[in-house]
């Protein structure tokens, strides 16, 4: 098997993800394994590959310990690194931003930079410390679609919020409990929608710099999944900001 220096490099897995790399064309593929006979979908991938990549065939045990998941549809590749922002947003470009607070779970975060894209969503903002990273079962829950979007990480959630609130932007923070009906305010642009973490939602030090919303549900004990409660709000603010 081809060596390849991979701390140059970061995984990625999946035929969407690598389908979306390609088209998007803003990292590039070095190396891709696949099996002997191809996936299905291999015709549609095979067309967008440079000229020159190393494809190497290996068999699938091979491949579940490359991708360290048995979730890799056949193919598995190294890219260029994913693009990080070095600059804030700027809010008369990038009028409406997602913030993720805490988020844990990589499925999660891939699931709403999906709907984000879908949404188009001007920006995504992580936090460097206390929540998930770009990982490569991220990318591969977001179908991909991350390849699209411009995403800053702010070194802090102060930092994240100082920085969102000298540029202008209407915070609204996802919450449970008392809040505003998240259905039936106006929201004003340049705007970021801000879900917290899993199990104990959005932090305290963020909390006091936006509008508390909160989505009508059956039963107050109960709630949403953050992906699925991130989903319907990007949607309901992007409908009425007219962004999609």
């Amino acid at each position: 098997m081809a060596k390849i220096e991979t701390h140059k490099t970061e995984l990625i897995f999946g035929i969407h993800p690598i389908l979306e790399l390609l088209k998007a064309k803003r990292r590039k593929l070095r190396i891709i394994y696949t099996t002997k006979p191809t996936p299905k979908a291999w015709d549609q991938i095979a067309p967008l590959l440079p000229k020159g990549i190393q494809i190497q065939y290996v068999d699938r045990e091979t491949l579940h310990k490359l991708a360290q998941s048995t979730d890799h549809q056949g193919v598995v590749g190294y890219a260029s690194p994913f693009g990080i922002r070095s600059t804030f947003f700027n809010p008369t470009q990038h009028k409406l931003l997602l913030m993720l607070d805490g988020i844990q779970d990589p499925r999660n975060l891939g699931a709403m930079l999906r709907s984000a894209y879908c949404t188009n969503i001007d920006g995504i903002i992580l936090i460097k410390r206390g929540g998930v990273s770009m990982t490569p079962s991220a990318l591969k829950a977001a179908a991909g679609l991350a390849e699209y979007l411009d995403i800053y990480v702010a070194p802090s959630i102060p930092a994240a919020a100082e920085l969102l609130s000298q540029a202008g932007y209407h915070l609204y923070m996802a919450v449970l409990g008392k809040a505003e009906d998240a259905m039936a305010i106006t929201y004003q642009s340049p705007s970021c929608l801000v879900i917290g973490s899993e199990g104990t939602g959005i932090s305290g030090a963020m909390k006091k710099h936006g509008t508390l919303i909160t989505l009508p549900q059956r039963r107050a004990d109960i709630s949403y999944n953050a992906s699925v409660a991130a989903g319907i709000l990007l949607f309901t603010i992007a409908r009425q900001l007219k962004k999609i």
